[in-house]
Formats: structure tokens, sequence, C-alpha cells
């Protein structure tokens, strides 16, 4: 296979799991308890973490016990939080357009943290996507409550920043992306954990109902999604992936229009349409690794991006891409 259908061959799949995650505004609000956002992000996250654990049996070493932390309570543990909030006080549609200033994020901290240069292109993209997903789900009926918008936008912040850490400090040699995937979930989970007994506390009781949004936002949620992501986070460009997200909106109104019996507009269809075109651009133009290597290596610099474990000596630790 071609380096080009390899790359579109990853997207797709990758961009499998935002479109899981396009149904937890759904699943949220038609099977989960009311007004529990602690809850729903420890029992999304800890139980699918330790899972992973058990079934890899490995554990970090060395930096990566404060690595996983960090990358655990951005990607999982307040990334869950504040997205279950701003799902909980927002309509769907707000919630998802508040959700893509994602992509700025990444574009910014690509620039400091990957020497990743801002394209023209990119910063296209940017205001096409925002501009096809608030056609898409943002209707008359849309309330701006100021809560639900902060938690939003910090958790779209939190998931920028964790998916170019993600990036920058890749994975130890010899550990599969099941095994980091689990650290981060556990990590996340047990970050939950506290603040969700002494804040929320347990249910007194549970329905069928209940207890199938739980195991569905766990396993296919949390343990399976998230290994799919952080794989494609490895394998594509920092700002690609980050465009990827775009399909868990198109697959919640998408869900809406099949489940909910929600109508559809042609203007819906034109933010569709707008959404997908921004993911395309920013694939089709997206640098790859290879092109800032060479760079790096007319200029002596060090490559700040590792692409793959290989890259990184056993114990974890990354010297160039640190700077430790």
């Amino acid at each position: 296979m071609s380096g080009r259908g390899r790359t579109t061959a990853d997207s797709l799949i990758t961009a499998l799991a935002p479109m899981v995650w396009g149904s937890t505004y759904l699943v949220t609000t038609e099977f989960l308890p009311p007004d529990r956002p602690l809850l729903a992000a420890l029992t999304r996250a800890l139980p699918a973490g330790l899972l992973l654990l058990l079934i890899t049996r490995s554990l970090p070493k060395g930096v990566w016990w404060w690595r996983a932390l960090v990358l655990g309570t951005l990607n999982i543990g307040a990334f869950l939080y504040l997205l279950y909030v701003a799902t909980y006080l927002l309509p769907g549609g707000v919630a998802a357009l508040v959700m893509t200033v994602q992509p700025v994020i990444v574009l910014l901290l690509g620039t400091l943290l990957l020497r990743e240069a801002i394209r023209p292109a990119h910063v296209l993209a940017c205001l096409l996507g925002a501009l096809g997903v608030a056609l898409l789900v943002v209707g008359p009926e849309a309330a701006l409550n100021p809560i639900g918008v902060g938690a939003g936008l910090l958790g779209a912040v939190c998931m920028g920043s964790g998916i170019v850490l993600v990036k920058r400090w890749g994975r130890p040699e010899g550990v599969s992306v099941l095994a980091t995937t689990g650290w981060q979930l556990t990590a996340g989970g047990l970050v939950l954990l506290p603040p969700t007994l002494l804040l929320e506390g347990l249910p007194s009781s549970i329905t069928v109902a209940n207890l199938g949004g739980y195991v569905y936002l766990g396993l296919f949620g949390a343990l399976l999604s998230y290994a799919v992501w952080f794989r494609g986070i490895e394998r594509l460009p920092a700002l690609a992936v980050s465009f990827l997200s775009f399909a868990s909106p198109l697959t919640a109104t998408l869900l809406g229009f099949l489940v909910l019996n929600e109508t559809l507009t042609p203007l819906q269809g034109l933010g569709a349409l707008t959404a997908v075109g921004a993911v395309l651009l920013v694939q089709l133009t997206a640098h790859r690794p290879p092109r800032r290597t060479a760079s790096a290596a007319k200029t002596g610099e060090a490559r700040a991006e590792p692409v793959g474990p290989r890259e990184e000596p056993v114990d974890g630790q990354h010297t160039r891409t640190t700077g430790r």
C-alpha cells in the first residue's frame, strides 16, 4: 500500500473513535441518570482502564508514571468530566459547536511543541470547520448556559493539549497502544474517583437502561475508541487527527435523525459538507513527519515529534524530544 493509501486508511480507522463519541449525547440523555457528570465520566474511564491493565499486564516505568498521570488527566479525567458538564447543561448542538475550538488549540500548541508551521490552509480549515458544525447542529432553540459553554471550552483545551503531548512523547518501546491507553484511562479514572465519591456519591438505585448506557460508554466509548484514537495520533499529523473529531457532531446529528426522528434541513446538509471539506483540506495539506525530519537534519535541530515507539529507548525517556 502506498504512503497516501496508508494515510487514508489510518484516517478512516481513526475517525471511528469520534463517530462512537458522537453517540455520547444520545446515550447520556436517554440512558444515564441525570445531573451526574462525575459518575458518568468515572464509570466510563476507570473500569475500562483496569480491564486493559489486566489484559496487557503492563505498568508505567520511570518518567512514564507522571506522563501517564498528565495524559490521563487531560485526555480522560478532566476532559470527560467537562464534556459531561457541557452535555448536561447545553443542547447537543451547542456543546458540539463549542468543542470545535479544539483544532485551534492543536494548531497553536503544535507550533510550540511540535514545531509545525501554521499554514493559511489550516486557518481556513478551522474557520470552515466551525462554520460547518454551526450550520449542522445549532438551531433556533439553542441555549447558551455560561457554565456549560465554559466547560466545553476547557474540555476542548484539555483534549487539544492531550493530543499534542501524546504526539510529542510517543510511547515507550515495547509497550503497546492498548497498554498506554490503559494507563491513561486508569489514571484519569483515579483522578475522578475522589470528587465523585465526595461530591456526587453513588446512586441509590440503577436501572437496566442505566447499566446498559454505562457498559456501552465504557466498552465502546472508552476502551475501544481511545485505543483507536491514540493509534491514530501516532500515525497521523496532530492537526489532522484533531479535525477528525468533527465526525462526532456529524454522527450525533445522524443519530438524532435516525433514532429521535429529528428532521434534517438543506442548511444542515450544507453544514455537513462544509465540515467534511474542512477535514479533507487538513488531511491533504498537513505536513508529514518525514518533511520535518529533513528540515531538522539541515538545521542541526532535533525533531520534537516522535513518529513511533522505535524512536524512544527502552526506559521511555527521549532526551531529544523532552529537552531533558
